[in-house]
C-alpha cells in the first residue's frame, strides 16, 4: 500500500532517510470474468475475496470452490451456458475444477496457450483498474485499498465499450464455435 518511489532530501553531508511502514501480510484477491455475447452489452462479473491475516500454510488466493462459486453465480446472473476462454492458472487446471466443468453441461472451457496473458481480456480490464484507481495513490489501510477497488470494477461493469475494448486489444473475436485470432 506504500507507493515504490518517493523523494527525499536531506542537508548536504547528511544521508536521507525514508521511512516506510513494515510489510502488510493482507492479502486480497479479486477473481473476474469479462462476458461477451453477440448483439447484447458486455459485462464484467467479479468477486473480490479478502484473506484472513498471518494464517500460516493457508492459501492466500482464490481456490478451486471460490472459482466454482464465481461460475455458478455468472451463469445464474447471465442465464445463459457459459463458454470460458481460461489461462493456465494452476487452479484452473486442477481435475477437480476440470470435473465441475465436465459434470456441468452449461459450461464449455477452452485454455489459453502457456504465456499468453495478451489474449486474455481480462488482463486488459486489471491494467485500466491499475491506471485509473493505483496511479499516484496511498492507501491508508486495507480496507481503503479494497473499497476503491470495488468502486472502480463497479464503475467499470457499465462501460461496456471498455470492456469491449479489452476483447478487441486481444485480437481475438466472437464466432459462434471457439475464439479466433484475427
Amino acid at each position: 500500500m506504500t507507493p515504490p518511489t518517493c523523494r527525499t532530501w536531506a542537508r548536504r553531508g547528511h544521508t536521507p532517510v525514508v521511512r516506510v511502514r513494515g510489510r502488510s501480510q493482507r492479502r486480497f484477491s479479486i477473481a473476474a470474468l469479462a462476458c461477451y455475447r453477440t448483439s447484447e452489452r458486455s459485462r464484467l462479473i467479479y468477486r473480490p475475496r479478502r484473506h484472513a491475516d498471518h494464517k500460516r500454510g493457508g492459501r492466500r488466493s482464490f481456490t478451486r470452490t471460490d472459482y466454482r462459486n464465481l461460475l455458478t453465480a455468472a451463469h445464474q446472473q447471465l442465464k445463459a451456458p457459459l463458454v470460458l476462454v481460461w489461462d493456465n492458472l494452476n487452479v484452473h487446471l486442477d481435475h477437480r475444477m476440470r470435473d465441475f466443468i465436465d459434470t456441468h453441461d452449461w459450461i464449455t472451457s477452452h485454455q489459453l496457450p502457456s504465456y499468453a496473458p495478451d489474449l486474455n481480456p481480462v488482463e486488459g480490464i486489471w491494467s485500466v483498474i491499475r491506471r485509473s484507481t493505483q496511479a499516484n495513490t496511498v492507501f491508508t489501510d486495507p480496507t481503503h485499498l479494497i473499497r476503491v477497488l470495488r468502486h472502480h470494477l463497479r464503475e467499470l461493469q457499465y462501460r461496456s465499450d471498455v470492456i469491449d475494448g479489452c476483447l478487441a486489444a486481444t485480437g481475438l473475436k466472437m464466432t459462434t464455435s471457439r475464439p479466433q485470432l484475427q
